[in-house]
């Protein structure tokens, strides 16, 4: 993906020119004289990011499989140059057979009736481990070739260009992924891959997974393989649609898994492919997947389709910190981490690009397990996984799920998105707010029978949501009695994104005058100082009470409200970071959980009530329905001067980063579900998504709309400096799966 704009220089065109007219004929040719086309080594890349530059450019030739320099490649970093790296020792690889392999568990056709269903039965034990492989007991009757190539007349797919080599992992020497540029086939991709092979083995059958583990990390320090092709993150499924495929029309068909009942992402108005939807990966011999965590720490599961075999790495939840720490400390060089402590490791962890021995690992007492999946087997990633395999040509598929466990490690990985000022790409806390308000109506039927994994769901999902609303009730309490807020209006928005730490925003948060800057509550609002005005508003839900009423149901089990408190002695701030201070001392004003709020706004209130209606109180006994607001027609009217005015605005004299400007406004009024249209309609309000400037199809990294899985762009500008420290559960994986 490409960060920011990058002006081409007439070389790069040209190269690009002759790419695009060579391409056809490099896949059907058996010669070295291929295509060839320009990239350069970027600084950072933000999870297999592409950037392309005239500064430093490097002509690559490519064949079947294998793309080597040109001897007129001139660059003072080169990317595929292999050297000895000290730190990484692959002289001796007894280690490879000193990890022990992950659970694998067989189950019955009944058992495999739902997928959700089996494996909260299994996650007790398969979670210690972090990653843990599934026979299926159905088999597909239709390949994933004819799928691919006939069910799915036209698919193709471009590639990644992968160095093939270990790095110094310093500000000199970093591995970043390219973009090919070729389309292909499955069959021409298949066709490629097996001609790899054939000419390394002399075979086109397939080798033993431990041979072919220990040729994979001899061959990546010492080889003279400088590049593979890998293409992962292909929109799409390899599933039957046929009626008759028992397992394509099983709930275990990976287009399907989101949408399970006891699916949270159901509740997702748009999907996010990759996320909700899921992804093809296919690759070639040593093609790999370097180690990496899943988007806000969700569950994935990958299913083989056919092909070699792949050999992950998985380290369990209970070591994430571990892990992180010995990356850190002995793979990066501190010249490359933007953020202290732990969060630097996973701040460059998340470009998806760092690759390196378990031996390393199994050095420092990393638990490290080992998964080979063969085709028809499922693989578990548990929240929190880094991963990485390749025994030669393969198609995978792979999909994010989450269940009602996910909620806490959610917390964490969105603080640590915060802290490092990256944008979320899930709406969590809208997510839990549902699923909270679901089960909160659910509980008030006696007849219900839950088994002891739904219990166990349900725990974690009260628990997370009781902390919410006590975050959010005493952060609104304290905007009250500040009297920052000239009004309040009715929050029809479904999700936006705080301006300031990238926070998203469901329940409550502040703008301003025109709407272009909208901030959490976790931000001392009377520091704000916006361009367009002083004025604050505060929009809120207007089932806010709602929502109140099932956090205190909630807190009348004893288990609930003893693991609170538990928490709030143990100093959890999950959800206040960064004001964390400011409205711990709440407490010492008189202050207490779910008290009466009196609205009290401030002294401009009068001259602009068309903003929004005042209430006499905000309480969870006597909360009214709030009036829309008059003048949405201010909303997206001038995006223009949203950019113009966005570096305008400070926080505690800070600016606020240039990025944002339409991207974060357009998505406060682009979320706005079609009910929500409806009510704004019948108010004679005008429309503010008819004015929305946003690309739907932009891939963005800074646009916070929910809606494409993508690798993150990170703000440089930092607010505050708060620093966290991230807790782990048992039930957090690491994981390095390579393909």
């Amino acid at each position: 993906m490409v960060e920011g704009r990058v002006r081409l220089s007439k070389k790069v065109k040209k190269g690009l020119e002759f790419l695009k007219h060579k391409r056809l004929q490099r896949i059907k040719s058996e010669s070295s004289s291929g295509t060839s086309y320009l990239i350069n080594m970027m600084a950072r890349s933000g999870g297999d990011a592409l950037r392309i530059s005239a500064s430093c450019g490097i002509r690559l030739q490519g064949n079947a499989g294998s793309f080597s320099r040109s001897n007129d490649a001139s660059c003072e970093n080169d990317v595929f140059s292999k050297h000895k790296v000290d730190k990484f020792d692959t002289s001796d690889l007894e280690w490879t057979e000193k990890i022990p392999e992950c659970p694998v568990y067989c189950p019955t056709k009944e058992e495999f009736e739902d997928p959700l269903v089996y494996l909260q039965k299994i996650a007790p034990e398969a979670s210690r481990y972090g990653i843990c492989k599934i026979v299926s007991p159905l088999v597909a009757t239709v390949p994933a070739g004819v799928v691919l190539m006939k069910e799915k007349v036209g698919f193709k797919f471009s590639t990644r260009v992968q160095p093939f080599r270990l790095s110094e992992w310093d500000t000199d020497d970093k591995v970043t992924f390219f973009m090919s540029g070729i389309n292909y086939t499955f069959r021409d991709f298949e066709k490629m891959a097996n001609k790899v092979f054939g000419r390394r083995y002399y075979s086109a059958g397939c080798l033993s997974a431990t041979y072919l583990e220990k040729e994979f990390w001899h061959e990546i320090a010492y080889g003279k393989t400088e590049s593979v092709e890998y293409a992962c993150d292909v929109e799409g499924s390899a599933f039957s649609s046929s009626p008759s495929d028992p397992l394509g029309s099983s709930k275990w068909n990976l287009e399907r898994l989101s949408r399970l009942p006891k699916s949270t992402l159901r509740l997702l108005e748009t999907a996010i492919p990759g996320v909700t939807d899921p992804m093809l990966y296919i690759g070639m011999l040593f093609s790999m997947f370097a180690w990496h965590v899943e988007d806000h720490y969700l569950y994935s599961i990958n299913y083989h389709h056919c092909g070699a075999s792949k050999t992950w790495y998985g380290i369990p939840g209970h070591a994430a910190s571990k892990f992180e720490k010995v990356v850190k400390e002995h793979v990066y060089t501190n010249d490359i981490l933007s953020a202290d402590g732990e969060d630097g490791a996973f701040d460059v962890l998340l470009g998806k690009t760092t690759l390196f021995p378990p031996s390393i690992l199994l050095k420092h007492d990393v638990s490290v397990y080992k998964a080979v999946q063969k085709p028809g087997e499922f693989v578990i990633t548990f929240p929190r996984a880094y991963h990485a395999d390749s025994h030669g040509f393969n198609c995978g598929e792979a999909v994010n799920f989450a269940i009602g466990d996910w909620f806490p490690l959610g917390a964490i990985a969105s603080l640590r998105y915060a802290h490092l000022n990256r944008a979320p790409l899930l709406p969590r806390e809208e997510l839990l707010c549902k699923e909270a308000m679901l089960l909160y109506t659910s509980l008030e039927l006696e007849d219900l029978d839950y088994s002891l994994a739904d219990l166990a769901a349900h725990h974690c999902i009260k628990v997370s949501f009781v902390k919410l609303m006590r975050f959010l009730h005493r952060a609104l309490w304290s905007v009250m009695k500040s009297r920052a807020c000239t009004s309040i209006s009715p929050n029809y928005y479904r999700t936006i994104v705080c301006t300031l730490c990238k926070r998203d925003c469901y329940v409550a948060f502040i703008n301003c005058s025109c709407n272009g800057h909208p901030v959490c509550l976790r931000h001392d609002i009377r520091s704000l100082h916006f361009p367009c005005g002083s004025y604050r508003y505060l929009f809120l839900r207007d089932d806010v009470a709602e929502m109140e009423a099932a956090a205190k149901k909630f807190e009348q089990d004893d288990a609930i409200s003893k693991e609170i408190e538990q928490q709030i002695e143990n100093g959890d701030d999950l959800y206040l970071y960064p004001l964390s201070n400011k409205l711990q001392t709440d407490v010492e004003d008189g202050y207490f959980p779910y008290c009466e709020i009196n609205v009290v706004l401030g002294p401009d209130f009068a001259a602009i009530n068309t903003m929004g209606q005042p209430l006499e109180h905000i309480s969870s006994m006597n909360h009214g329905k709030f009036q829309p607001e008059t003048n949405l027609e201010q909303v997206g009217s001038s995006p223009k001067t949203v950019q113009r005015v966005a570096n305008q605005v400070s926080v505690n004299g800070e600016r606020f980063p240039e990025e944002v400007s339409e991207n974060t406004y357009e998505l406060s009024v682009s979320c706005l579900s079609r009910e929500d249209h409806r009510s704004i309609h019948q108010d004679n309000v005008h429309d503010p998504v008819s004015r929305s400037i946003v690309d739907e199809n932009s891939d963005s990294s800074d646009s916070p709309i929910f809606r494409v899985k993508r690798p993150f762009s990170k703000v440089e500008k930092r607010f505050g400096n708060d620093t966290i420290s991230s807790k782990n559960s048992e039930h957090q994986v690491q994981l390095l799966d390579v393909r």
